[in-house]
């Protein structure tokens, strides 16, 4: 069965790809490499003795999207991660994420509704809660004014999905996910960053393999218990099978509506620094942090009342923070012991 993973060299795609080639999948990864490279798919093949098929073009050309799909009728269902994400950038560039993250899905939508494709996973987010004003967020949690256009475009994006499957045979999973982070067991695949990090893990990672000269912690004035941010983390391969689940759940018929939401997490919120000091036990590094100014579009606290997606979906997070922090620093080790083998070359 061919599945179509849009974004599928990115961190949560290329861990998602993994997961479904294990389990027997054929995927074909369309990716514009704007955040990320190409090498990935080298690195996948290692784990899994695949290489996927690989289309480099972005979404966003209605032209070449219709294409494609015209040449790959036997596709039985999207994986939908393309998309920038960057909640600060997001907050200086606007139109840039309106124009990426709506342009790329309706595109997407359109040609599976011409082609008759049924099944769509679509990454969404916590942010789609804005600051709840109850917590843990559970589904039917009202949806707060988003705190940025990143966090808008999700909220929006979800709206255009849940109006179009009333009108067409498309069946959808909204994954609303928390804080992934983490890294594949092999340390081949994880997060790569182009240029400064806008996540909090691979900023931790690059400061203590001594890439950074210090990490940034954005605000300590927040209404929480050490006055940092709190988020629910949750480890990027659990991430990865709960897209595997869902689909499944869709393609067998077993979904109870023809748009479903799920919210993905581990159910426990962490603040910044208690974060820090998880991966300061696992790994035996003293981080060199300061704090900041509060950065423009962050939420102070939220995390997740998982309980729908255990009973419903039948799954469940299985690794602890303290597992999430020694993978993303054993790939980050990783990433710095290639470098040394390529400048010695």
């Amino acid at each position: 069965m061919k599945i179509l993973v849009t974004g599928g060299t990115g961190f949560i795609g290329s861990h998602t790809v993994v997961e479904l080639q294990q389990k027997g999948y054929e995927v074909v990864i369309i990716d514009n490499l704007s955040t990320s490279v190409k090498e990935v798919l080298y690195s996948i093949e290692k784990i899994t003795g695949i290489l996927p098929e690989f289309h480099e073009f972005d979404l966003c050309n209605e032209y070449l999207t219709a294409k494609f799909f015209d040449n790959n009728k036997d596709i039985k269902g999207v994986i939908h991660f393309a998309a920038h994400k960057a909640v600060g950038e997001s907050v200086e560039k606007p139109l840039k994420y309106y124009r990426n993250n709506l342009f790329s899905l309706i595109n997407i939508m359109q040609c599976m509704n011409e082609h008759q494709i049924k099944n769509l996973v679509f990454s969404s987010s916590c942010t789609v809660y804005g600051q709840a004003t109850e917590l843990p967020v559970t589904e039917k949690t009202s949806i707060q004014k988003a705190f940025s256009p990143y966090g808008h475009t999700k909220q929006i994006s979800e709206e255009i999905i849940e109006c179009s499957v009333k009108s067409s045979g498309i069946k959808a999973t909204l994954l609303r996910y928390f804080n992934p982070i983490g890294a594949h067991e092999t340390a081949l695949i994880g997060e790569l960053p182009i240029g400064v990090p806008n996540n909090l893990v691979p900023f931790i990672t690059q400061t203590a393999i001594g890439k950074r000269e210090n990490l940034n912690v954005f605000g300590n004035d927040y209404n929480t218990p050490d006055g940092t941010c709190i988020r629910d983390y949750i480890h990027v391969v659990d991430l990865a099978k709960a897209h595997i689940i869902a689909f499944e759940r869709m393609f067998n018929n077993l979904s109870k509506s023809d748009c479903e939401i799920f919210n993905i997490g581990t159910g426990k919120g962490y603040t910044v620094l208690e974060a820090i000091r998880s991966f300061e036990k696992v790994s035996g590094k003293k981080l060199n942090f300061k704090f900041a100014k509060r950065r423009q579009g962050d939420i102070e606290k939220v995390w997740a009342d998982t309980t729908y997606a255990n009973n419903e979906l039948g799954w469940k997070a299985e690794k602890d923070i303290d597992d999430m922090m020694l993978s993303a620093w054993k790939w980050e080790v990783e990433l710095s012991n290639k470098v040394k083998i390529r400048h010695k070359a």
